[in-house]
């Protein structure tokens, strides 16, 4: 059965600041995939005019937070989803908007059945971030954890 998680879009803004902030949009929601933009806004711009480096970066982490979020949210009693590392190539200059898609390494049935084993797994979500014209100009990978509950 397919976990309804058209909730998270907005629960994002309400939990995490820096996504409303930004005003980081979830266009799709699935427990396998996001997809966030970033708008263009000069407030985010670096010295080129185009979205910081921060920026780009901030829309990925939660991009992958957010499919690891709805990977996990039936679960989150028994353990917290934490990032432990991450690494981002900047491939292009980003002029405009751009739009994160994340896509989670691992299932999450494969990611439980580990935790269940007393192990703290670790899983990747692979984030791509294109421009307007569907260039990539960013890849990423952030490694999760589930942290089980004390």
């Amino acid at each position: 059965m397919s976990q309804d998680v058209s909730f998270l879009a907005e629960a994002m803004k309400q939990a995490v600041p820096y996504v409303k902030t930004t005003g980081i949009e979830f266009e799709e929601v699935s427990p396998t995939r996001i997809v966030a933009s970033l708008p263009d806004n000069a407030s985010l711009h670096n010295h080129i005019g185009g979205p910081h480096a921060a920026m780009m970066f901030g829309l990925g982490e939660s991009a992958s937070g957010a499919v690891v979020m709805a990977a996990f949210a039936a679960h989150l009693g028994k353990a917290t989803p934490l990032a432990v590392r991450a690494e981002i190539a900047y491939k292009k200059i980003a002029m405009g908007a751009v739009r994160a898609e994340a896509v989670l390494g691992r299932t999450a049935d494969e990611v439980l059945a580990e935790l269940e084993t007393g192990t703290r797994p670790e899983f990747p979500v692979a984030i791509t971030i294109t421009d307007a014209e569907g260039v990539i100009t960013c890849e990423m990978t952030v490694v999760w954890t589930l942290k089980p509950a004390r």
